[in-house]
């Protein structure tokens, strides 16, 4: 670090959660971010670039470009190409940057990346355990690994907020992905549920019931703020999820919800992307299921 507070920062991986971060962090003051995506070079990458120039970060030519000199290396990409962004990065490493892993992946995954990574970088294995926004770089995060407690301190000074949960890299993919069981599940019965009372003509009655098992909890809500993510993000949450049930066969343990909520998730990830549903998605769930329901009409 040069002075305190004002590491030089890369990104790789320029999607929603990497903006979102470096957002954060120039406006706390970090001035030197950089970042590279492999769609910079695509047609679809000119959005990227586009955003990161609003944001103030430099958009490099290369993986090699992006950390040249740098002391913090933050990897948001596709879970798919978690290891891919590591590889692409590790023969152009000086200096022993840290390696700040926020993919959503597997505590097998995340061994992987480190081992490959070797004494190249600190490899820090994190996981993002909030939406990415409104809070961005002060999303609540959980560390874990052997350079855990020592890369604390400085991400505390970026603001960043975040729990250590063990020196072993994994734990805080192990908590992440396992959570994921549940929160992307939930998701995914709120559609099958409420499209089928939707179906039935029975919405209304099926909302107030839930109630009486649940009745702390405002079904309304949850249904509307469920349906928007998967719509917006299922094919996304379809991919975290695969890496979900690659924890769980990691642990010796058959993830028969959890394939099944990658079908819901990637189904509604592609229905979302029916511009008849995008229009509804702040419309709450009847408008929402009805824009569903036509379009799955249409399909059969």
């Amino acid at each position: 670090m040069t002075r305190r507070n004002t590491p030089r920062i890369s990104f790789i991986g320029f999607g929603e959660a990497g903006q979102a971060i470096a957002a954060g962090l120039r406006e706390s003051g970090i001035e030197r971010i950089a970042a590279w995506d492999i769609l910079f070079p695509e047609p679809a990458g000119a959005r990227l670039k586009i955003a990161g120039e609003a944001i103030g970060v430099r958009t490099a030519g290369s993986a090699a470009d992006a950390v040249r000199a740098t002391d913090m290396i933050i990897s948001a990409v596709t879970a798919a190409s978690s290891v891919e962004a590591a590889r692409s990065v590790v023969p152009h490493l000086t200096g022993s940057p840290y390696y700040l892993d926020i993919n959503s992946v597997s505590p097998g995954r995340k061994q992987e990346t480190a081992k490959l990574l070797g004494q190249h970088a600190r490899y820090v294995d994190v996981a993002v355990v909030a939406a990415i926004h409104p809070d961005r770089h002060r999303t609540p995060l959980l560390i874990a690994g052997p350079h855990a407690h020592e890369v604390a301190p400085l991400l505390q000074e970026l603001e960043m907020r975040l729990s250590v949960v063990g020196s072993e890299t994994g734990s805080a993919a192990a908590i992440k992905m396992i959570r994921s069981v549940m929160i992307k599940g939930i998701e995914a019965l709120t559609l099958e549920c409420f499209l089928a009372a939707a179906r039935a003509g029975v919405l209304e009655e099926v909302t107030a019931s839930l109630k009486n098992n649940y009745p702390t909890l405002d079904w309304t809500r949850i249904a509307d703020y469920n349906l928007e993510r998967m719509a917006s993000h299922g094919e996304r949450r379809a991919a975290e999820m695969e890496e979900s049930a690659a924890t769980l066969r990691e642990l010796g343990l058959e993830p028969l919800m959890v394939d099944s909520t990658v079908k819901r998730q990637r189904e509604m990830g592609a229905l979302g992307k029916q511009e008849s549903v995008r229009e509804t998605l702040k419309s709450g769930r009847a408008a929402m299921l009805d824009a569903i329901n036509a379009v799955a009409k249409n399909r059969h």
